[in-house]
């Protein structure tokens, strides 16, 4: 299964999901070198440093927190006791990831400790939808014309183009509540790399590194994401 049939960069759905999101931030590979000015100036006990690594990554930190804790309250308890674990393990970062990777590595340790506790962790690797020999249409069935039709296999009609759509309407605070509603629906697996991948700007390879999932599962996992989120929204725009 190919990743980016209806990829958000050509639609625009990336941006709209990012309206969800105010507080997102788009990732960026920062090079083994600045992480490790970066380490040693925390090591050096420099506050400014300190100040600033909360500020980029904080939200980012308690949205995935929440991915695990439905209470904000205690994601909130999770994001500050990641915060102490960083501080407290700074001498034990070796440099072989990112420093944001190792940050969230320790967020989403902690966090599903966490949910264990209340009786609601799952294995990743064991949700349903990592079966990759599983087919999910990326475009709703009945909008092909069925075998005992001329022309099977054809488009009924022709997807909306998106670009007749009022702005004012793809902006909206409904629309944008839609697409929220869309990913919280989504499987378990399928919401935790839409948010990273689409909502966070993380690249494939750290989310592979974080979630410790291989390239095709978290290709497939995307692109289900995708496609469920887009058939949502062709739902909604069509009830015009």
């Amino acid at each position: 299964m190919q990743e980016g049939i209806f990829p958000f960069e050509d639609t625009g759905e990336r941006a709209l999901i990012q309206q969800r999101y105010p507080g997102s931030r788009l990732a960026v590979n920062v090079a083994s070198a600045e992480d490790l000015r970066l380490v040693e100036a925390l090591r050096s006990g420099d506050e400014s440093a300190f100040v600033s690594l909360v500020d980029t990554y904080h939200a980012s930190m308690l949205r995935l927190a929440m991915f695990f804790i439905s209470s904000q309250a205690i994601a909130e308890e999770v994001v500050q006791e990641t915060w102490l674990g960083v501080l407290q393990g700074l001498n034990h970062f070796e440099g072989k990831s990112s420093l944001k990777t190792w940050i969230f590595r320790i967020l989403t340790n902690r966090a599903k400790t966490r949910a264990q506790r209340e009786g609601r962790s799952v294995p990743f690797s064991s949700l349903p939808e990592f079966n990759n020999d599983l087919p999910e249409p990326a475009v709703e069935p009945e909008c092909f014309k069925s075998s005992d039709q001329q022309w099977p296999g054809h488009w009924v009609s022709f997807p909306r183009n998106w670009d007749e759509i009022p702005e004012k309407r793809i902006l909206s605070q409904e629309t944008l509540t839609h697409i929220q509603d869309a990913i919280d629906s989504l499987p378990a697996g399928q919401r935790e790399v839409i948010i990273l991948r689409d909502i966070e700007g993380w690249p494939s390879d750290e989310t592979c590194n974080l979630l410790g999932i291989s390239e095709a599962n978290q290709r497939v996992l995307l692109h289900r994401a995708r496609s469920r989120v887009r058939r949502a929204l062709e739902r909604y725009f069509k009830e015009e």
